[in-house]
């Protein structure tokens, strides 16, 4: 089975990844201290690597990998920076150490940036971040402001439940599923919930059954879900958001790394990323 991403302009798109590079280069020279610097540097780098996908649809580009590399390693330190009693926490940023000021609670370190963060950790495969980001408390998360819907802590209590491997997953997938489904959403619209929320928290649960039929049935379902939101209008086509389905790939690479065949093909799924094409390129 397939599902086909639809087309975007290339020579449009690609020729503003120089400027949004240079912005984040610029971004990048603060980040150890300045929260606005830590802001703009999660948002631009995981732009930048979806813009490497515009062009480069299976992300086999080396540029391509180190973008999602950086995307990775920003979302990651900065929880990192939140973990620890010292002044400051040594995180690797394209390559070089770098010394973050260590915070408390501030409104970029909510439940939204965490959940990009360990689906970004996992098509990455960096256990170690995956390690830390689960020791993170979600009354931190709360702590962060923001008023997301319900099922969004739940989703985050059952991916560090998972990972720590607590007894407690079934009991908040469970909720996650019931508190994701389309007409519980209350800050997110019905359709956003439905096509973008719920389906991978579905994928989740078949990936816990050892279910491959079934997880395939429900990747094929996220991803066509994927693009019919993706290509409901004018706008929402445009939106580089829309260039790679970043969490039905995150829930595909744990599967797919656990034993599950992932046998569908899209253009919303970067092979080199489901792949994990890179392994060993890199010391992340």
């Amino acid at each position: 089975m397939s599902v086909s991403r639809q087309d975007y302009p290339k020579a449009a798109l690609e020729a503003a990844v120089p400027v949004m590079e240079k912005s984040l280069a610029s971004s990048l020279q603060s980040f150890e201290t300045s929260h606005g610097a830590r802001t703009g540097v999660l948002s631009t780098a995981l732009n930048v690597a979806r813009l490497r996908c515009v062009g480069d649809t299976d992300a086999v580009k080396l540029e391509a990998w180190e973008s999602w590399l950086l995307a990775m390693q920003v979302h990651s330190a900065i929880f990192a920076a939140t973990t620890t009693g010292q002044e400051t926490v040594t995180c690797k940023i394209r390559q070089e150490e770098r010394q973050l000021v260590t915070t408390g609670p501030q409104f970029y370190l909510n439940a939204g940036t965490w959940v990009t963060a360990f689906y970004l950790a996992l098509i990455c495969r960096e256990t170690a971040r995956l390690d830390m980001l689960a020791q993170v408390p979600v009354s931190l998360l709360r702590d962060c402001g923001g008023t997301p819907d319900d099922y969004l802590y739940a989703w985050v209590e059952t991916l560090q439940g998972f990972w720590l491997q607590r007894d407690d997953v079934s009991q908040h997938l469970a909720r996650a599923v019931d508190l994701s489904a389309p007409e519980k959403a209350r800050v997110l619209d019905a359709e956003t919930m439905g096509k973008l929320e719920y389906p991978p928290i579905v994928m989740f649960y078949r990936y816990l059954r050892n279910d491959a039929a079934g997880f395939n049935e429900a990747l094929h379902d996220a991803l066509r879900w994927h693009k019919e939101y993706w290509t409901a209008d004018e706008d929402r086509t445009q939106n580089i958001e829309g260039v790679v389905a970043i969490v039905p790939l995150a829930v595909a690479c744990l599967a797919k790394a656990n034993g599950i065949p992932i046998e569908i093909e899209s253009g919303y799924l970067p092979s080199a990323l489901l792949d994990f094409a890179w392994r060993g390129e890199f010391d992340a």
